[in-house]
């Protein structure tokens, strides 16, 4: 049987998509044992029941699993899927509160930023134990991460463990495929599109049908519509040249020009702390479909697309090629960026793996901006992976978003606290002098 392991299970609403669209797959008929993992016993039982729902209602004949020790999970599997967050609403939250305090503000907080570098700081070490499990107890499994910081974490898992079966999955590029489409009244499927980037923060180079470039209808679209003009994106694209994969939210706290000014959060209608909405939501999800259980109400459902992780599984699994943008080690795919960074590149996925394809001629300004986002990832993981206390404070400081509203000192001052309201999740900072290697740390599954 095809062994595919889902680590942080407890993400209830994310293991329905994923396995509402694997059971369905005739050719996977009575092929598939699915493996749950979390560190979070209730959540695991819900991630178990919501399994063997969906497995009776599809009539798949999948075999099901679940387990807490994680090593007993990961043995013997093929694919292994993870999205897991480490800490719970309380540690988002210290994220948040305390840089507020100090006048940065934030979105969403968890790729670069104030908040990203401390998820990072937290997340690198979990999944670099993950990946060192798997070295040992499925060394030729593919690793399939939905994990943020994603930039940051991945990089730290090839570093440390020379993993190379490994990509990143983002939902990002083909939302905004969709979103463009629906602006120029167009199928997305008859646009030819090419992006590429990284994670969070990817562009749309190419944007045509029928030979020719429909940026300008995108611009008689967005001139049509005072409201779209009303976005960071559009800002972006304006002045970069080709339009952003990331939502306005998000993409504004990656750079330094927006969330500073109240003028421009009140005029781009910026939701500061939105992340914190979004964690009540997910527990809102969680709610529904413990409910929906105990009451037996049908759980298998489908989406007009299927989910990223189903779509690259079936393509590895059936041999049946699928296309898709994913992030993966860079290695010379995007040349003007660092090599041993990740990038996000189309990719094609097949029997035989993943084919990521080079981005030859990528844009000397977007590189440019790419890098300042590298450059906090790196100081974020040469921090985790070392012990160097000093990188955090590198980190921040270099950071844009947190540098635009902050002196030298004030940074120095935060990096502080926040080490400090983090410290149970990075013991390691106790001491400056610490050596290198990494530490353990417990972590929450889900969210």
């Amino acid at each position: 049987m095809t062994g595919l392991v889902l680590i942080g299970a407890g993400n209830v609403e994310l293991t329905r998509r994923i396995l509402s669209d694997l059971l369905v797959l005739p050719g996977l008929a009575g092929s598939l044992r699915v493996v749950l993992h979390d560190i979070d016993a209730e959540r695991l039982a819900t991630a178990e029941a919501l399994a063997l729902s969906l497995n009776t209602e599809a009539g798949a004949g999948a075999r099901i699993e679940a387990f807490l020790d994680r090593r007993r999970a990961l043995a013997d599997a093929d694919y292994v899927v993870c999205q897991l967050s480490v800490g719970d609403y309380d540690t988002s939250l210290r994220d948040f509160e305390i840089p507020h305090r100090y006048g940065v503000r934030q979105t969403i907080g968890d790729t670069i930023g104030i908040g990203g570098i401390f998820r990072g700081l937290r997340t690198i070490p979990a999944l670099v134990d993950l990946a060192r499990d798997m070295t040992e107890l499925c060394p030729h499994a593919w690793l399939l991460s939905y994990t943020d910081p994603l930039v940051m974490t991945l990089w730290a898992v090839r570093e440390s463990t020379g993993v190379r079966n490994v990509a990143g999955l983002c939902h990002a590029v083909r939302d905004t495929h969709a979103t463009l489409a629906d602006l120029v009244g167009r199928e997305a499927e008859d646009i030819d599109f090419l992006t590429a980037g990284i994670t969070h923060q990817a562009f749309v180079l190419r944007f045509e049908a029928d030979g020719r470039s429909l940026y300008p209808e995108l611009a008689e679209a967005v001139a049509a519509d005072p409201r779209l003009d009303r976005h960071v994106r559009t800002e972006l694209w304006r002045h970069l040249g080709y339009y952003p994969t990331e939502s306005s939210e998000h993409a504004a706290e990656y750079v330094p020009w927006f969330l500073r000014h109240d003028a421009e959060i009140a005029r781009l209608r910026l939701p500061i702390g939105e992340y914190l909405t979004r964690a009540g939501q997910n527990l809102h999800v969680y709610e529904e479909i413990r409910r929906g259980l105990a009451a037996n109400r049908p759980m298998l459902t489908r989406w007009q697309e299927p989910e990223i992780a189903s779509e690259v599984l079936t393509a590895l699994i059936t041999g049946e090629a699928a296309r898709t943008n994913l992030t993966v080690a860079n290695e010379g795919l995007i040349p003007q960026l660092p090599a041993d960074c990740f990038v996000e590149v189309p990719a094609v996925i097949g029997a035989h793996g993943i084919t990521p394809s080079p981005i030859a001629d990528y844009p000397p300004q977007l590189a440019a901006l790419n890098r300042t986002y590298l450059s906090v990832a790196e100081l974020t993981v040469r921090a985790t992976l070392e012990h160097r206390v000093e990188h955090i404070h590198h980190a921040a400081i270099l950071d844009p978003n947190t540098a635009s509203t902050l002196t030298l000192p004030e940074i120095t001052e935060l990096c502080r606290e926040m080490i400090e309201a983090h410290r149970d999740l990075l013991p390691w900072t106790a001491s400056e002098t610490a050596g290198s290697g990494h530490r353990t740390t417990s972590t929450k599954d889900g969210k």
